[in-house]
């Protein structure tokens, strides 16, 4: 049994009541040959010794449909042990340990070539190594660097590569990772314009002494994080893929949002195409991520909105998850993803269509905390169109429908959008699953931010006044919502220009475009 094989086994009883086992006479036909109507396919192995030299009991696994899966399982366990050279009985070992622990966790036998990797480079097979662990290792390493270049590494790995990054699995690491840590960023860069366009000398005093952190600087984070997975990538081949080398940074100025208008669209798609074709010939044919390629290909800008008919599609396709009411909310009324996660029922009035934004989850890291508002000007009142308010008193019946069939095991914790059994939701987790229902709509990718920026978009080419947009997105000055929106639809625009001829226009002649007033008269 040292090489393994495959048998068959059932769920048959003796007349004792006791479990035939292999030992059941319909496994076999009266040749000799297995059975192809009773039993299940399994297979065993004899695994090394435990750390202490004790015996281990046989791989058995089984539930197998025909032989021949059972052997490909089987042929994968064989590879597995024969990576470790003979001369090295404990590296046999640790492999045994690993494909025990990853069969308890994840049903299915650890990637051959991921542990070949691993035991090729002398890494501890049982322990993973974190972004954190490697980043660490990295600076140990640079020992001839100038010390401010150190102070720079020190800098970015302390204030921002580890607390985002740090705590995933460091051959896990992805582009979308990588672009989440930037959008924080950029979160608290909007933070401190905010504050500073403020009329109020106490919001000011507030982010006296913050500064933004600037392109240049978000820069320099990606080539510190780039190096360090240059040198696990080259030098100990811990990867064979840098995620930080393909990331699209934005310019060096402040992105203006940009329209998904049909040719960009297009375009877009052939570069999506051609990515997950190349991407599944770099991985020899291994599957692609859909997700991760979707939010890999560049885009024409950093920072896109829908047109009103994407955004239609996005919410009719999220009109069956359970979180509808509060994409609904950021695509209309412009919540930011945190406000939207930190509404209370008692903030919601649905007899007078209004809701109120008094608080916040913030993430920090992984970390989740509940807190006020960005800024003064967040906290503010709400109008609800009727429909939306609809939708809101669907989603309250469906979560009261939650509760009563969970019980006293549902937490009422009163947020208006929650987890099935009633605890506050994880910001990330709603990013998530936005990217992955705006994929399933067969939508161009935007950022859960930029569905807010749609809806400040879709508020001016309807013609709502800026101070109206302004208030409701929650701005502190109207002048950053006119700076950042006002160019993203071509209605708007459009619309200014035509307002402005029309001043041109004698009262008569409104009929006859182009017809001036004279001057002269």
């Amino acid at each position: 049994m040292a090489d393994g094989s495959t048998f068959k086994r059932c769920s048959c009883r003796g007349d004792e009541g006791k479990a035939l086992g292999q030992k059941c006479p319909k496994l076999r036909r009266p040749g000799g040959g297995w059975s192809y109507r009773h039993g299940i396919w399994h297979y065993q192995i004899e695994l090394p010794p435990r750390p202490d030299g004790r015996r281990r009991g046989p791989l058995r696994r089984g539930g197998f449909a025909s032989q021949d899966d059972a052997e490909a399982e089987l042929t994968r366990a064989r590879e597995l042990l024969a990576l470790a050279d003979p001369r090295e009985p404990a590296t046999r070992t640790q492999i045994a340990d690993l494909i025990k622990r990853t069969l308890a966790e994840t049903g299915v036998l650890p990637e051959v070539e991921t542990v070949r990797r691993k035991v090729k480079t002398r890494q501890d097979l049982i322990q993973d190594i974190t972004v954190a662990a490697w980043l660490e290792e990295f600076l140990k390493r640079k020992r001839k660097i100038e010390e401010t270049t150190r102070r720079s590494y020190e800098g970015h790995i302390r204030l921002y590569l580890i607390p985002y990054l740090g705590r995933l699995q460091l051959d896990q690491l992805k582009v979308s990772d990588i672009a989440l840590m930037f959008e924080q960023i950029e979160e608290f860069n909007d933070t401190i314009a905010e504050r500073r366009a403020s009329p109020d000398p106490a919001v000011r005093a507030s982010v006296k002494y913050r500064r933004p952190i600037s392109i240049t600087t978000m820069h320099n984070i990606r080539a510190t994080l780039r190096h360090a997975l240059n040198m696990a990538m080259r030098q100990d081949r811990l990867i064979d893929f840098n995620p930080a080398a393909v990331l699209e940074m934005p310019a060096k100025t402040r992105p203006k949002p940009l329209v998904w208008t049909e040719d960009r669209v297009r375009a877009w798609q052939d570069d999506f195409r051609e990515y997950r074709r190349a991407e599944k010939q770099r991985r020899g044919g291994r599957r692609v991520d859909p997700i991760d390629a979707y939010t890999s290909v560049p885009r024409p800008s950093p920072v896109m909105v829908w047109t009103p008919a994407q955004t239609r599609l996005f919410l009719e396709e999220a009109q069956r998850h359970r979180l509808f009411a509060l994409y609904r909310l950021i695509a209309l009324r412009g919540l930011r993803r945190g406000e939207a996660c930190g509404l209370r029922w008692k903030e919601v009035d649905l007899d007078t269509r209004t809701l109120t934004v008094n608080w916040q989850l913030v993430q920090l890291a992984w970390q989740v905390y509940e807190g006020a508002p960005k800024t003064d000007a967040s906290v503010r009142t709400i109008a609800l169109d009727t429909d939306t308010a609809h939708v809101l008193r669907a989603h309250r019946q469906r979560q009261l429908q939650e509760r009563l069939a969970m019980g006293a095991e549902r937490r009422d914790t009163g947020f208006v959008f929650t987890q099935p059994d009633g605890d506050r939701l994880h910001p990330q987790h709603v990013s998530d699953q936005f990217l992955w229902l705006a994929y399933l709509a067969g939508l161009p990718p935007v950022r859960l931010h930029d569905l807010r920026h749609g809806a400040a978009s879709l508020m001016l080419a309807a013609g709502v006044e800026m101070k109206v947009v302004q208030e409701t997105l929650g701005h502190t000055s109207s002048a950053f919502t006119a700076d950042t929106y006002t160019s993203v639809y071509p209605q708007v625009a459009t619309a200014a220009a035509e307002k402005t001829a029309a001043l041109l226009l004698d009262d008569e002649d409104q009929t006859q475009p182009g017809k001036l007033i004279s001057l002269r008269a």
